[in-house]
């Protein structure tokens, strides 16, 4: 299913021009490094790709091999071990044979072919000794060019020399020559056809340890079936693995608009048409403040919490495609892959939103739209990214995009989370506030819903006891300005979980705090009124009315501080 969809979109993409796709025995690489030759294959000059970050600069040529052990030579685009017979690994005699590799696969393609760029190749790379790279051009560079990728240009051209129309005529005519020497049907198309015996890297998934990494892939006995040897057990042709293999990479790229990083996975998402979400989908799990369209972003986030947003009969029905993907050693694992209409997944947006909608702390500080990762961050131990558990991360996306309970680990994450520092805060309180709503909402319970502010009807007990630590903090405050701890230091644990131990304690400290206070006689009041509906403190708190308390808490702080209407 996420092959074909992939295949599907690499059909769609391929005849966008905009979106610069490369096509069939075509592939996107990184390459750091430019040789320049003269017509008669003299290296002139070496040209440094990279930006001002030393990132590398993305080309798409001729397409490239999969190798691990083997030696196996790329078209006009390879790194240093191939093209000039030399590494930094103390391999020398291996970097000969790669060497002597890449010299007979471009005399295989390239003899014959009427164009001086790549007679200017075959010209380099015949008179050229590895044994002489130290008194060569290369050797001021070797430091930063060992190992790199290189591509090749004529002096006085403006393309590259794989770019010419005569070598990519050659190159195909030379790849789509060869064979697959396995034919049987093929699991997208369900047409017998020549079957890729190893699948392209996926390139651009967060994975510290490899580079890129496979979907399909098969590399001990016991994971094979009949006989049947690496990818020929889940056979997939070469035509479609290269489709869904490039459009994955497409997505993934770096200035992709269509990933976003949630945790470890690396999630993707499109449409099988065009549509305004697949574009900005990315800034509403992800938004940044310095987002150049945050204010547009802003007034259609609002359009879509308040169901304002018009019907678009067009794209509304277009399938939509969601996939996470998580590094598992060279090869990834799907986190999680979700099937839904653009209609839907509006529709899904606008409530998470109106789930999370309650009062902000910082108004003009604070985003009204929070994106997953800012949510996940503070559920985190010591505010870390790496500390956000990868399985809560796709449990939560999945919640969003399909309208279901969010995960417990979510709320019992930010619940401790308080404990420990003692601080609520506006993104926490928001996620309480969400799970708490949609728990009622999904559950049928009849409870009061929980206001985007101070609900003065509402009688739950947490609700009610968490404004009553609220008051009783305001009161100590006002007694003792300054005072480096407060209650909330010392006993917001205690008192969210075990009320009976701690609240009869402070309710008799509370009085001698009124009578220092210069607004006891308010203080006393907002005591009587929210005690007036508690019948006893309880012994003990169930997780949810802990939620509660931190909620009425909260809501009963930014109380104090709203400004006068």
């Amino acid at each position: 299913m996420i092959i074909q969809a992939l295949n599907e979109l690499y059909g769609r993409l391929k005849d966008i021009p905009d979106e610069n796709i490369p096509l069939s025995g075509f592939s996107r690489e990184k390459v750091q490094f430019a040789f320049v030759l003269s017509p008669t294959g003299k290296l002139l000059q070496v040209n440094d790709l990279r930006d001002e970050k030393k990132s590398a600069k993305q080309l798409i040529v001729p397409e490239s091999v999969k190798r691990s052990v083997n030696i196996e030579a790329n078209f006009l685009c390879d790194s240093t071990s191939y093209v000039l017979g030399r590494d930094n690994k103390g391999k020398p005699v291996r970097a000969k044979e790669t060497f002597q590799a890449c010299k007979e696969l471009h005399h295989e393609i390239g003899n014959g072919i009427n164009d001086a760029g790549m007679k200017a190749v075959l010209s380099f790379l015949d008179r050229w000794e590895p044994e002489g790279l130290e008194k060569s051009l290369c050797w001021p560079f070797w430091e930063g060019l060992s190992g790199m990728k290189i591509v090749f240009i004529l002096d006085g051209e403006k393309r590259y020399v794989h770019e010419s129309p005569e070598v990519k005529r050659a190159w195909l005519e030379y790849r789509y020559g060869r064979k697959s020497e396995y034919r049987a049907f093929c699991l997208v198309s369900g047409k017998k056809s020549g079957i890729a015996r190893l699948h392209k890297g996926i390139k651009g998934v967060f994975n510290p340890g490899f580079a890129e990494g496979d979907i399909v892939s098969f590399n001990e006995k016991a994971f094979c079936s009949y006989g049947k040897d690496q990818s020929y057990n889940a056979p997939v042709s070469e035509e479609a693995m290269f489709n869904y293999t490039t459009a994955l990479n497409h997505l993934l790229r770096r200035e992709s608009r269509q990933k976003v990083q949630i945790g470890d996975a690396t999630t993707v998402f499109w449409a099988e048409g065009e549509t305004p979400i697949a574009g900005f989908l990315k800034d509403i799990l992800d938004p940044r403040e310095t987002s150049p369209d945050v204010n547009w972003l802003k007034i259609f986030f609002e359009a879509l919490r308040e169901g304002k947003m018009p019907i678009e009969e067009e794209t509304d029905g277009l399938k939509f495609y969601i996939l996470g993907l998580a590094p598992n050693a060279k090869r990834l694992s799907v986190r999680f892959w979700y099937v839904s209409t653009v209609k839907d997944i509006k529709s899904r947006i606008a409530q998470h939103f109106t789930d999370l909608g309650i009062q902000r702390e910082f108004e003009d500080k604070q985003l009204e739209f929070p994106g997953m990762w800012q949510l996940l961050h503070v559920t985190a131990a010591q505010g870390k990214t790496e500390n956000i558990s990868p399985i809560l991360a796709g449990a939560f996306m999945r919640a969003i995009v399909m309208g279901n309970s969010y995960p417990a680990g979510i709320f019992t994450a930010t619940l401790e989370r308080i404990r420990a520092e003692q601080y609520i805060g506006y993104l926490r309180a928001s996620i309480i506030k969400a799970c708490i709503t949609r728990n009622n909402r999904l559950f049928k319970r009849a409870k009061r819903e929980v206001g985007m502010a101070l609900d003065r009807e509402q009688k739950d007990i947490g609700y009610l006891l968490g404004r009553l630590f609220a008051v009783l903090e305001k009161a100590q405050k006002d007694a003792i300005p300054g005072a480096n701890t407060t209650i909330k230091d010392r006993f917001y644990g205690s008192a969210s979980a075990t009320p009976s131990v701690v609240f009869p304690q402070l309710m008799r400290l509370a009085q001698h705090h009124i009578q220092k206070s210069a607004y006891g006689v308010n203080i006393e009041k907002m005591l009587g009124e929210i005690t007036a509906d508690i019948q006893a403190f309880p012994t003990h708190l169930a997780l949810e009315e802990q939620g509660m308390f931190a909620l009425g808490y909260y809501h009963q702080k930014q109380d104090f501080y709203k400004k006068t209407e």
